[in-house]
C-alpha cells in the first residue's frame, strides 16, 4: 500500500484544511462544503498524475492538435452521506467518469459510545471490471465504513486499481485499509492526525464531516 499525505508537500491545500479545521469558519456550512470540494479536487489533480496516457489528436479551427489525454475507465465512489461535497470536488474534475454511492453509517454498540458497528444498507454502482476505481470519503477514521463501502462494490466487479482519497487519516483507518484491500491500493489524505477519542472521533481532526456539512441528524 503506498500513502500521499499531501500535507508533507506546502500548498495551498493546506490552507483549505486549515480553515475547515478552525471553529469558527465551520459556523458557515456553505464554506464549509466548498472547502471540503476544493480539497477534492486538488486530490484528484494528483490523482490525475498516476493514470495512464495516449496521444490524441484534436481539430482545432486553424488545424490539428496533439494531446496526451487519459485513458483509464474511471468509477468515482463515496459514502453518504459526508462523501457527497468531497465526491463533487472529483467530479469536476474526472467529469466523465462513472459513479458509485454507498450506504454505509457508524451505529454505537455500547452505552459510552465507545464502540462502533458500521451498517451498510443501500449501493448503486456501475460495473467495475477493469475500471479505476477512486473511493472518496473525508475521514478515514477507523476505515470500517470504508472496508465494508468496498467489499459491497466488489459485488459488482473487479476494479484494475484502487485510490482511497480522504481529508484526513488515523493510523488506524490506514492499517485497516492495509488489512483489508489490494497491495497495490494508494491511499491520499489531506493530513494524517494522531488517533481517536473515546467515541472514535479523529483527533485533532475538525468534527463529523456530516453534520458540518449537512447539519444535525437525529
Amino acid at each position: 500500500m503506498k500513502i500521499v499525505n499531501l500535507s508533507d508537500t506546502d500548498s495551498v491545500a493546506n490552507m483549505y484544511l486549515a480553515e475547515i479545521r478552525d471553529s469558527d469558519y465551520q459556523k458557515n456550512r456553505l464554506l464549509f462544503r466548498n472547502n471540503i470540494m476544493r480539497i477534492g479536487e486538488y486530490e484528484a489533480f494528483e490523482i490525475s498524475k498516476t493514470l495512464t496516457y495516449a496521444e490524441k489528436t484534436v481539430t482545432t479551427p486553424l488545424g490539428e492538435a496533439k494531446v496526451r489525454v487519459p485513458q483509464d475507465d474511471i468509477v468515482l465512489a463515496t459514502i453518504f452521506r459526508a462523501g457527497l461535497p468531497f465526491h463533487q470536488g472529483f467530479l469536476n474534475v474526472f467529469d466523465h467518469a462513472g459513479n458509485a454511492f454507498v450506504s454505509a453509517y457508524r451505529e454505537y454498540t455500547d452505552e459510552s459510545h465507545s464502540e462502533v458497528g458500521i451498517h451498510v444498507e443501500y449501493l448503486a454502482t456501475p460495473c467495475l471490471d477493469g475500471k479505476t476505481l477512486i473511493i472518496a470519503d473525508p475521514m478515514l477514521a477507523t476505515g470500517g465504513s470504508m472496508e465494508l463501502g468496498y467489499k459491497a462494490m466488489l459485488s459488482k466487479g473487479m476494479p484494475k486499481c484502487v485510490h482511497i482519497a480522504c481529508v484526513i487519516a488515523t493510523p488506524e483507518g490506514l492499517e485497516k485499509v492495509k488489512a483489508s484491500f489490494p497491495d497495490d491500493t494508494t491511499v491520499w489524505c489531506g493530513a494524517i492526525d494522531p488517533g481517536l477519542n473515546e467515541h472514535k472521533y479523529i483527533v485533532p481532526g475538525f468534527g463529523d464531516a456530516g453534520d458540518l456539512c449537512f447539519g444535525g441528524k437525529m
